[in-house]
């Protein structure tokens, strides 16, 4: 890794962005990018220096990479889809799992007495979120902190579940894609995810 002097804010300032760069390409890679025709793309549009390759070839291998990137993203959904489909039909065998007519599948950790939040209501809740693999994606016991929100403004799958548990109760809930994200991304969360959550519901406020 080559040395840099990064004492003056100019420096620091350049390295941040080149470091925000690398960070978008790290977490959307194009198929085979290479950093060090990047750097040259880069280099020479920031000199004003004639582009090495020309507007049709540049359109054209955008096309190419473009068709290769979806390929290869319905090919991850349609594996997604398939694993959320066969860990709910396993998932659907264990005793103590109920699944509704929805698809939605939830067990009861913890038996609450309280009242049964209605779609308008706010609630405050506690949850963990996982990806069927055990991923954590979100989890308000992490941050230490409950979250708060409309009964009718989450996930599909949390509104029904919502309005069937008593306040005080704690539920795994063992959500189909459709209702949650379904094929859209959402933070780290792939399309097509089958989602689990443990829901503890606090308060009705």
């Amino acid at each position: 890794m080559s040395e840099v002097n990064l004492s003056t804010d100019e420096a620091r300032v350049s390295y941040g962005i080149g470091r925000q760069m690398g960070d978008q390409l790290r977490d959307n890679p194009p198929p085979g990018v290479s950093i060090e025709t990047l750097i040259a793309g880069l280099r020479d549009a920031f000199a004003g220096a004639p582009s090495q390759v020309s507007s049709e070839a540049l359109n054209a291998s955008f096309r190419v990479i473009r068709e290769v990137m979806q390929a290869e993203a319905a090919a991850k959904a349609e594996a997604a889809a398939g694993a959320g489909r066969e860990y709910l039909a396993e998932n659907a065998k264990r005793e103590g799992v109920t699944v509704l007519p929805s698809g939605l599948q939830f067990e009861v950790l913890v038996s609450g007495a309280g009242a049964k939040p209605g779609a308008s209501d706010h609630v405050r809740t506690h949850y963990h979120g996982t990806l069927i693999d055990g991923t954590v994606f979100d989890s308000s016991y992490e941050r230490g902190e409950p979250a708060e929100f409309p009964v009718n403004g989450v996930i599909p799958g949390w509104v029904e579940a919502l309005q069937l548990m008593n306040t005080g109760s704690k539920w795994r809930l063992h959500v189909p894609s459709e209702l949650a994200y379904g094929g859209q991304a959402a933070g780290s969360i792939p399309p097509h995810s089958t989602l689990v959550f443990d829901v503890e519901l606090l308060d009705i406020l």
